[in-house]
């Protein structure tokens, strides 16, 4: 086996290609197994399973470190751009590889440092890793990607929020309960329990001006928490329609219609030139973003586009070729 189908096999999300997909479902059972063995070794009833769950940690940790060696090995193809040590180097940098060795690294080190010891949470992320390539998890990244700068801003009110409410709290409620309110952070504790809606109950203000102040920032908790929300929710619709208006055949496109290339589109990554002799299809616009492109014959369609087509040609080469299998 080459150093290609090894590259092809271990990328995630590769469908059509079943040793991709195996090895996929592979290691996310690994995972899940290593996860589970850390989980049931905290029961002190399971101690007597302890060399079993060893054992088990121990072969789960030699796959992650193959399938870590291999992705070192392969990451030439990862970054075809970038010579040998550049792409080894970047890899090492990424979000995968970083994830990949904090997931290696606790079996090490557990013994050592308590830090050490969390990263064992780390391992949980590697299934993120897994499921991003997927339709599920993608469609959250990609509306948590395209909202990113309202999500932000949302996000930076709510501190702003918490940071006021903090300290106003401290300012009405210090002199009557200081054991409650010592200072500004536990402030932040009540307001973050609050602003959030989660209401532990274990600090609460007790003069009036405090309970008057909890008041308000209670009903601007709601509607400040409310906003990402919103945000989300909308970016899910216009996900989802998205998704609706591209499932759809050249064929079932009278006249004058839209085509939304996503990662599954045919047309994705082709240029203008390739779409018309191929399919046969007239691009009069693409719509990148909020930005109008004239679709010029070396242009290459992106993730994302829509392109505005007539597919008439189209409609009437099927009808001719429908009628030609009837005769």
């Amino acid at each position: 086996m080459n150093k290609k189908r090894i590259f092809d096999i271990i990328q995630i999300g590769n469908k059509n290609d079943i040793p991709s997909r195996a090895f996929d479902i592979f290691i996310s059972a690994v995972i899940i197994i290593n996860i589970l063995v850390t989980f049931l070794g905290t029961f002190s009833q399971l101690s007597f399973l302890r060399p079993a769950f060893d054992v088990i940690e121990l072969v789960t940790i030699i796959i992650f470190c193959i399938e870590y060696l291999l992705r070192i090995w392969t990451s030439d193809l990862l970054y075809p751009r970038k010579n040998r040590t550049m792409s080894v180097l970047r890899f090492l940098l990424s979000f995968d590889g970083i994830i990949d060795l904090l997931t290696i690294l606790p079996f090490f080190f557990l013994s050592g440092m308590v830090m050490f010891r969390m990263l064992r949470v780390v391992r949980i992320f590697h299934l993120f890793r897994i499921n991003a390539q997927y339709d599920s998890f993608n469609l959250i990244k990609e509306v948590l990607s395209e909202r990113k700068r309202q999500l932000i801003s949302s996000f930076f009110i709510i501190i702003i929020l918490m940071l006021g409410s903090s300290l106003a709290m401290y300012s009405a409620e210090h002199d009557a309960q200081p054991e409650a309110f010592e200072n500004a952070f536990s402030g932040i504790w009540w307001s973050v329990s609050t602003v959030l809606t989660v209401g532990y109950g274990d600090i609460y203000p007790i003069t009036i001006s405090g309970r008057i102040l909890a008041i308000i920032i209670a009903f601007l908790g709601v509607c400040v928490v409310a906003v990402p929300t919103g945000i989300i929710s909308a970016g899910f619709v216009e996900k989802f329609s998205q998704k609706e208006n591209s499932d759809r055949r050249f064929h079932d496109i009278r006249e004058v219609g839209e085509i939304f290339c996503d990662k599954k589109c045919e047309l994705t990554g082709l240029t203008i030139k390739d779409i018309t002799d191929k399919y046969d299809i007239r691009v009069y616009m693409i719509i990148r973003g909020e930005l109008p492109v004239v679709p010029v014959e070396n242009i290459k369609t992106e993730e994302n586009d829509i392109l505005v087509v007539n597919s008439g040609v189209i409609v009437k080469q099927d009808s001719k070729n429908r009628k030609n299998r009837k005769g």
